[in-house]
């Protein structure tokens, strides 16, 4: 390989490093909050401000919050709806494993080439784990798009109101105070496909060293 190829592959491989880190430390580390507030016809009764806390990996079915029942100072407990730990999680490992191989590749690249380009080995595994990777990112992250919609549904401070028993009775007024923020959320969710991106482009990258490349060529070459 020569320098100039070597550099490239490198800068390849790094490029996946610095796009997992931004997706799972976006959805790893998020946090957010809504807030609601039951207003009862006797006002010494109603919280104007309801907060309830969620984080991922988004068991929403464990977050617990006490809201009024409007029945003198009596309280009931309620939970979220759904749980959807499994497309999150999933997301996450295939983030940091990711990572992980990328950050192991290019220790191979820089200090190991000479072993890596022995024989076709090392470029075979290198592209077999590219190509899984490649396909585990477009999984994941379409995974996760679903599951972060239904997130965002279930948290909808309109549809959490609706769980309350004393915002069926209608001299009560419950209402939103304020629903999540979702642009890191989101924004996870873009760099999971782009993610995808450049992992499939490295495909190519990583098929020009193995044998089967190498051996097309040869071929061309000698007809």
């Amino acid at each position: 390989m020569s320098q100039f190829l070597q550099i490239i592959t490198v800068v390849h491989v790094i490029s996946p490093q610095l796009f997992a880190i931004f997706a799972f430390a976006t959805c790893g580390g998020y946090s957010g909050q809504l807030r609601v507030s039951v207003d009862c016809i006797n006002k010494s009764d109603s919280n104007l401000s309801i907060a309830i806390n969620f984080a991922y990996p988004f068991r929403l079915n464990r977050v617990e919050f006490d809201v009024p029942m409007c029945e003198g100072r009596r309280q009931e407990r309620l939970y979220l709806i759904g749980d959807f730990s499994s497309s999150a999680e999933f997301f996450v490992t295939i983030a940091v494993f990711s990572f992980l191989y990328s950050l192991l590749a290019t220790v191979v690249y820089i200090f190991f080439q000479n072993k890596y380009s022995e024989n076709n080995r090392g470029p075979l595994i290198d592209f077999i784990v590219t190509v899984v990777f490649s396909f585990m990112w477009l999984v994941s992250s379409s995974a996760w798009a679903k599951g972060l919609s239904d997130v965002k549904a279930a948290t909808d401070p309109d549809e959490v109101v609706l769980l309350m028993s004393a915002c069926k009775v209608q001299t009560n007024k419950c209402s939103s105070v304020y629903g999540p923020r979702w642009s890191g959320l989101n924004t996870s969710v873009v760099f999971g496909y782009l993610n995808f991106v450049l992992w499939a482009g490295n495909i190519w990258f990583v098929f020009k060293e193995t044998g089967w490349h190498k051996g097309g060529q040869s071929s061309t070459l000698s007809t």
